[in-house]
């Protein structure tokens, strides 16, 4: 079966489109789409008046994932740089922060200091490690990747499903961090999570039958600076591949086709299974760390 291709008419199964019902959301070939004020609606809605049944928010155009349109399609790409450049800011006014907050594994601060890291519980490292920058070049080189690549996977997805696109791709590119670096090795940045938006990027535009050449091209280029450094610069592949891969494998959920209630079920259920994934990798790295002592 090929997943790839479009959902047929409800009513012409043999005719494939991307347009829904705005209320029902069925999807309609162009014979039966009947403009409405907003987007457009099946025959059997318009015979039925608004007695839909459904809520209000039913009635709102759509995203491919099913996401509401917002008017605004950036706007959680502008927060989310905005909250990488406050915690810039607030890194360089608070000595001691970026040691709380980087992704550490197992360390002592000084002998016979309590032991930290995540392996101690301090799980938190393995998200606000992803917000956290201490050179501006990084800090911008990121939120130049975060701007030209979210913006348009914003639009596609929807603000909820785009916003967890970018919080597992995150995770999971700690997850990996945590399980295969050094665990006294510091880790920092939002690369992991731009790199989850790369593998959105790709598996969108595998869905809308985009041509993929230059996709696969900026995905190759960015993985071979990832393997080869520049200028003695230190970049972590763990993050980088995590993030690509959880980023990829939650997009797919999200545009698997479907419509309704079912839909949504698959696509969060999809989500979930991700995270849990990431959470076992964390959990076996946990226990090989406790273990040592």
């Amino acid at each position: 079966m090929d997943t790839d291709r479009l959902p047929g008419c409800y009513r012409h199964p043999d005719r494939d489109t991307g347009i829904r019902c705005v209320r029902c959301e069925r999807p309609i070939c162009p014979e039966c789409m009947i403009s409405a004020s907003v987007g457009f609606q099946c025959p059997e809605c318009v015979r039925e008046g608004s007695g839909t049944g459904h809520r209000p928010t039913a009635n709102a155009p759509r995203t491919l994932a099913g996401g509401a349109v917002a008017a605004d399609p950036h706007l959680v790409t502008k927060v989310l740089i905005g909250l990488n450049v406050a915690v810039f800011l607030l890194a360089q006014l608070v000595p001691g922060l970026p040691v709380r907050l980087e992704l550490l594994g197992r360390y002592v601060e000084f002998y016979g200091a309590p032991l930290e890291g995540v392996s101690t519980g301090e799980y938190h490292r393995l998200l606000t490690s992803v917000f956290l920058h201490t050179e501006w070049w990084h800090l911008i080189g990121n939120m130049i990747g975060l701007w030209v690549l979210g913006g348009p996977l914003e639009a596609a997805l929807g603000r909820a499903r785009y916003l967890t696109v970018y919080l597992l791709s995150g995770v999971g590119g700690s997850a990996l961090v945590y399980l295969l670096t050094a665990p006294n090795t510091a880790t920092l940045g939002a690369s992991g999570a731009v790199f989850g938006l790369l593998g959105a990027t790709a598996v969108l535009a595998r869905r809308m039958r985009y041509e993929m050449r230059p996709v696969l091209v900026m995905v190759a280029l960015m993985l071979v600076l990832t393997f080869v450094r520049v200028g003695g610069m230190s970049v972590s592949w763990q993050a980088h591949v995590g993030g690509l891969v959880t980023g990829a494998l939650v997009t797919l959920g999200l545009l698997l086709p479907g419509a309704g209630r079912k839909r949504a079920l698959v696509q969060w259920g999809s989500c979930v299974a991700v995270f849990l994934l990431a959470v076992l990798l964390i959990m076996i790295r946990t226990a090989e760390l406790t273990a040592l002592g």
